[in-house]
């Protein structure tokens, strides 16, 4: 019988080894990821796993030379919390590095990480698989911002298709508002995007494995969610779960359908709209979600009575295959 993700397979911190906890890096995102970096090397080492922070992927690439000649410095497998790209490892990078190196490492693979870290092309797999994105433009280098907003109807938001945590989005509802969002297309080298902004209520989704965790529904103090009601304030609310009865079953399958669309396995989490017209509305996946005192993922988790150790510990687990009977069991001391 199949264990459920959101129960420990093992209790003996020893069946993971030498765990390095990856974060910092250098992507525009690198302050989050030392803040979730530092909340899971503490909460890995408080059930007992040998865990240690390592600074970006040069850092890691070095520690794994070292631990190749001495067993001691050895890294067995790596959590990964670094966020963005360019330095950051949610773009497929880390993972290709990482598998040819054979280090095992959390959160989806080469094909996951590097679709999802691109907006646009992820929506294009959506459509593809006919599941519901709002309509878009991408917007190359130079492109008219005003012309496609007229294409699409205002009120629109503007964001870079391969940042995240609300880098570089802006939010335009009327004419003003373009300047802003042209001033930083016209120092931005990447592809952007324009994407027709849902009327209606904001939801996410952590999935944990084949799990797709309780909705929240957010609901910031401002006009929107911004960085600074990510990651700054304390009057964002966050209802768990976000809805109830079908509605709350439709919008957790429609996210690990995303999920998958998107060649995703092991955890992130999926970011979902409500249009009063069209209903749910897939936005983006997150392949290495925050784990700060104000991210959602732990939120989700907690509804289900998963701490955050424990969560730390089941993400971390799935670096471990799981075997079958006729394979010969799982291995190593389990619960």
């Amino acid at each position: 019988m199949s264990t459920p993700l959101t129960t420990a397979r093992y209790i003996d911190p020893a069946v993971f080894g030498r765990v390095a906890v990856l974060m910092g890096g250098t992507s525009a995102e690198r302050e989050v990821s030392l803040d979730s970096g530092r909340n899971v090397l503490e909460a890995l080492q408080a059930r007992g796993v040998d865990a240690f922070a390592i600074d970006g992927i040069p850092a890691l690439v070095d520690a794994i030379r070292a631990g190749a000649s001495d067993p001691a410095r050895r890294v067995d497998r790596v959590f990964n919390i670094l966020h963005g790209n360019r330095g950051g490892g949610e773009d497929g990078v880390l993972q290709g590095l990482l598998d040819a190196l054979a280090v095992p490492y959390t959160g989806p693979g080469v094909l996951g990480s590097a679709l999802t870290m691109d907006k646009i092309r992820t929506k294009q797999v959506w459509m593809a698989e006919g599941l519901p994105t709002p309509r878009f433009v991408r917007l190359a280098a130079g492109a008219d911002l005003s012309a496609a907003a007229r294409s699409l109807g205002l009120p629109v938001f503007v964001k870079p298709s391969c940042e995240g945590s609300s880098v570089g989005v802006f939010r335009i509802l009327g004419e003003a508002d373009l300047a802003a969002a042209a001033q930083f297309a016209a120092g931005y080298n990447g592809e952007l995007l324009m994407e027709r902004m849902v009327q209606g209520a904001e939801y996410t989704v952590g999935i944990l494995g084949d799990v797709a965790l309780p909705s929240i529904r957010i609901e910031p103090a401002g006009d929107w969610y911004d960085y600074h009601a990510k990651y700054v304030a304390d009057d964002t609310r966050y209802i768990c779960p976000g809805l109830e009865g079908g509605e709350e079953a439709e919008i957790r399958e429609l996210a690990l359908a995303a999920f998958r669309a998107a060649g995703c396995s092991g955890w992130g989490r999926v970011d979902v709209m409500r249009d009063r017209e069209l209903g749910f509305q897939l936005i983006e996946v997150n392949t290495a979600p925050g784990m700060t005192s104000h991210s959602l993922v732990p939120k989700a988790a907690a509804r289900l009575g998963i701490d955050f150790p424990s969560l730390c510990w089941l993400i971390l687990e799935q670096t471990i295959p799981v075997q079958t009977v006729a394979d010969g069991g799982e291995g190593g001391v389990h619960a």
